[in-house]
């Protein structure tokens, strides 16, 4: 065994076997997934985009429903934004969408409707990096080129018991040259769903189910016991706090609601004038605040209050309701809906949330 594992680096023979092991294990125990039955790179980069840093659980039923909506890329290109956006709501990371919506005016508009062939022309377009590259160009094309996603690096750690960081510059370079190594040339398609499937099924970051692996007589990490310890990230960068003073007016069945700027959290979606502060502001600060803008409220109290994580950030939002005599002039280039109305607009799961506390989807 120890001279087996000693030259697993640089046997090919030993490559095919792992192979070969690896494919019949995936047609054996693979899921049944929509976009695994089809060529089409539309539908092929729609769930790829949806997946990204999503469960395959709850991306399913975006999937379904964005292709059940808009079944070509021609028809996601004429689309608005905000029904882009709409439809979307509640999968976090909303710049994928945008960009999505961008790369589909591309194709369609630019490139007569169709994909590049190839993951370094691919990459060319927004939003699609090496990773969402290879994984078109390999199953829509069947291009030799190896994923790597979270699945297939704490797979490709184990295998060959690597410690270099996998979000360090080394460890990616690394880690592209091992995946690409591994990689089966005659079935480069089949290959990358496999070893992603092994990585999401058996290989997981917390107890993997080493007895049933088609790969253990290879695994490094299983021969020396280390696998629980891999694989390696660098330490993030510490997060930040921002605090969010929101301000729900109402009056007459109506609401003051803002579009949220670029360059910020959350861009293009709705939510409601707000105080925002780097740092904790006194809560008799904020009615003084909310009173200064608001000359002819009859009563300002705080209905509620939430933490909402985000990858960078760690965001304190209060949420404080405003009830006025008479309407007010729109503030930071906010303008009136109707209650009614409200939830036909893109929001965050933050603003969502706030609306389900107090009912605010009106029938």
């Amino acid at each position: 065994m120890c001279f087996f594992l000693n030259f697993i680096h640089f046997r090919p023979y030993f490559y095919q076997m792992s192979q070969q092991n690896l494919l019949t294990w995936y047609h054996q125990n693979k899921r049944d997934l929509p976009w695994r039955s089809t060529r089409d790179p539309y539908k092929i980069w729609l769930s790829e985009i949806i997946l990204q840093q999503t469960r395959v659980e709850q991306g399913l039923n975006y999937f379904l429903k964005f292709v059940d909506e808009f079944p070509t890329v021609k028809i996601l290109a004429e689309a608005s934004q905000e029904q882009i956006l709409k439809l979307w709501q509640g999968l976090g990371y909303y710049s994928r969408a945008r960009n999505m919506h961008q790369t589909a005016k591309i194709i369609h508009f630019d490139l007569d409707g169709k994909f590049p062939e190839n993951s370094s022309d691919l990459q060319k377009l927004k939003g699609i990096g090496p990773y969402t590259a290879a994984a078109i160009a390999s199953f829509a094309f069947n291009e030799a080129a190896a994923v790597l996603d979270g699945n297939v690096f704490r797979v490709l750690s184990r295998i060959f018991d690597e410690n270099t960081p996998i979000n360090s510059h080394s460890g990616k370079k690394l880690f592209s040259n091992l995946a690409q190594d591994f990689l089966n040339p005659l079935y480069p398609a089949l290959h990358n769903q496999a070893i992603m499937e092994l990585g999401a099924l058996v290989c997981k970051p917390q107890n993997p189910d080493c007895p049933n692996c088609p790969l253990q007589t290879i695994c490094l990490a299983y021969q020396r016991k280390t696998y629980k310890n891999l694989p390696v990230k660098e330490k993030k960068l510490k997060v930040k706090s921002r605090y969010l003073y929101y301000m729900y007016f109402e009056y007459n069945g109506k609401t003051l609601i803002r579009k949220r700027v670029s360059g910020d959290i959350w861009e293009g979606l709705y939510d409601l004038p707000c105080i925002d502060s780097d740092s904790l502001i006194d809560e008799i600060v904020i009615f003084e605040r909310i009173s200064e803008l608001a000359l002819n409220q009859s009563k300002i109290e705080k209905i509620y209050a939430l933490k909402h994580q985000l990858t960078h950030r760690t965001l304190f939002a209060e949420f404080f309701k405003i009830e006025l005599n008479q309407e007010i002039l729109a503030i930071q280039d906010s303008f009136w809906v109707d209650l009614a109305l409200l939830k036909s607009f893109p929001a965050s799961r933050l603003f969502e949330k706030f609306q389900q506390s107090i009912n605010l989807h009106h029938s």
